[in-house]
This record gives C-alpha cells, sequence and structure tokens, in this order.
C-alpha cells in the first residue's frame, strides 16, 4: 500500500506549529509520509537540525521525511496544508504546481475569507478545502516555532460535504496531536474566525497596540467593538449565520490572550513590510460592504488610516 503524502508549505508560525506535531508523529512512518516546502535560513537549520517546538515548558524536534525549497523533488501529494501569507498566496500556487495532480487535496490556512475561491481560480480540477486556526505562535528564529498561547486549534472541511479522505486528513491529524475538526457547517466557523482576526487585526494596526493595551483602552476597545458590530452586519447580509453571542466570543478570545500578543499584520507593520494583509483583511470589508450596501464608518475610517500608515512606514 503506497503512503499518505502531506506537504507543509511554509514553515511559519502556523505551517510550523502543526507541520512539526504531524511531522514528529510520522517520521518514518510506514503509512504517512510528511514533507516540508521551506526557504532560505528555516531551510538550513531544518535540513542540519530539525525544526523545534516550544510551548510552554515542552519542547521537541521535529524531522519530516524530506524539507527543500524545490517542490518538484517532493512529488505528487495527497494533501497539501498551505500556511503562507495571503499576499504570497498565488505565488506559492506556482511553486507547488509539480506536487499537484487531480486528486491532490488543497487545505489553505491563512487568514482572509477569499482563500478557497483564489486557489479555485488558479486550479478548477482540484479540491479546495476551507480552513482556519486559532493559534497564537512565532517563528522566532530560523527553525524555531514558539507557540505562546493557550489555543491551538485547527478547523477545516467543506459546506455541508463528508467523505472518506476528508475524514482520513483528521484522522491523521488528530493521531499527530493537532487539535484538529472536521466541520459541513465551514462557512460559519470560517466567518466567526474572520470577525475576529480582522477586526483585532484591523484594531491593534491601527492604534500600533498589542492587544492587552488594545482591551484596557476606553477608545480602543470601543473601536474593536464597533469593527466587529460592522463585521457582523456583513455576514448577515451576505446571509452567512454566525452565533447570536459573537461579539461576546470575539471579546472574550482577545481577552484570554497574554497582553503583548498582537495580530501578524501589525507584526508585519513594526517591520515596515511592503506587502501587508490590509487588504485581505481589512479592505475585503470595506468593499464587500459597498456592494452589499452594509454601511461601515469604522472599518472605513480604520482603512484609509491604515492604507496612509503604510505609505509612510514602507
Amino acid at each position: 500500500m503506497s503512503k499518505t503524502k502531506i506537504i507543509i508549505a511554509g514553515i511559519g508560525a502556523v505551517g510550523g506549529y502543526f507541520g512539526g506535531l504531524l511531522a514528529k508523529h510520522f517520521y518514518k512512518s510506514d503509512q504517512v509520509a510528511v514533507s516540508f516546502l521551506a526557504r532560505g535560513e528555516n531551510l538550513k537549520v531544518i535540513k542540519s537540525t530539525g525544526l523545534k517546538v516550544i510551548k510552554g515548558a515542552t519542547e521537541f524536534i521535529a524531522r519530516p521525511d524530506f524539507v527543500t525549497d524545490q517542490a518538484a523533488e517532493m512529488g505528487f501529494a495527497d494533501f497539501i496544508l498551505i500556511s503562507t501569507k495571503s499576499y504570497d498566496l498565488e505565488a506559492m500556487i506556482g511553486q507547488l504546481q509539480p506536487c499537484i495532480n487531480r486528486d491532490t487535496i488543497i487545505l489553505p490556512l491563512l487568514n482572509g475569507v477569499d482563500r478557497k475561491e483564489k486557489i479555485k481560480a488558479l486550479l478548477p480540477d482540484n479540491r479546495v478545502l476551507d480552513g482556519c486556526v486559532y493559534i497564537v505562535s512565532r517563528l522566532t528564529k530560523p527553525g524555531v516555532i514558539e507557540n505562546k498561547g493557550n489555543i491551538q486549534k485547527l478547523f477545516f472541511g467543506l459546506q455541508h460535504m463528508m467523505d472518506d479522505r476528508l475524514q482520513l486528513l483528521e484522522k491523521l491529524m488528530k493521531e499527530a496531536g493537532v487539535e484538529a475538526t472536521l466541520s459541513d457547517n465551514i462557512s460559519r466557523v470560517i466567518w466567526e474566525k474572520f470577525i475576529f482576526i480582522s477586526s483585532t487585526a484591523s484594531t491593534t494596526s491601527y492604534f500600533n497596540v498589542p492587544f492587552g493595551a488594545m482591551m484596557a483602552d476606553a477608545e480602543k476597545f470601543d473601536t474593536l467593538k464597533s469593527l466587529i458590530e460592522e463585521i457582523k452586519a456583513l455576514a448577515k447580509a451576505k446571509h452567512i449565520t454566525v452565533a447570536e453571542d459573537i461579539t461576546e466570543k470575539t471579546l472574550n478570545i482577545a481577552k484570554a490572550l497574554p497582553y503583548e500578543t498582537t495580530s501578524s499584520m501589525h507584526t508585519d507593520l513594526l517591520n515596515h513590510k511592503s506587502v501587508t494583509e490590509l487588504e485581505s483583511l481589512t479592505g475585503y470589508v470595506v468593499k464587500e460592504a459597498q456592494k452589499y450596501k452594509v454601511p461601515v464608518p469604522e472599518y472605513t475610517r480604520v482603512y484609509k488610516g491604515l492604507k496612509e500608515k503604510w505609505e509612510k512606514s514602507s
């Protein structure tokens, strides 16, 4: 029987943590082969000494069956988990083409709600899943991933659909210690995560503060709450069902995170990155709201302010 081949594309904060668990568990397995598509210094360190994953007082070294920056060396995959930034998605799909045949299932674990559509436009013949994660992790230096939070959950699936291959992926991830959930109501899961990530990324970036300061200051907290209410109204206009108490749930998740936690978009702003998640996390809401005639004055104000910030910093 041939091995199930899983490729983790992008060994950063998300891919490194979940990919690390998969690689550690299935290393030299007869049933599953886990490969990493990495680059630069990260690739060199993983090739040399493995990937170190730290969570609290525990840590482990993960060694994938294969690690490379040349996708053609890995062969066709059964499953590809993509965990790059949204602005690198198109380039990553192009790089992965030698690993994709008609049977390859793609699972994007990126911020935003339009990843699946973007991938389907590039790979119309492949099954592309929806997926999202809740985790506070960072690539602290090449070859080292640190999970600094108290939540590390992964959700994936296709709306109103279950089958053997999706159940196999969930089974393999759970065996490896990944807190994975296969959902046939994934649109709700994705949008509830998007409400959290879009509102908090926009607020932390706009005010240039971590989560703790955002939650402690009345002005910043009120801005966050207004953004949540606006994006909730957009979801309703798009006929996407989210929890009635989604505002409270989102605020409670933000409250539970360590004070210095911040969003990846805010980190990119601090690092003066020229490319950004602004369009996928903030601009998307403003533009969709215009289509559906939903008033989003706070999102519009924050989006305009963030565009000006990025122009000055880059």
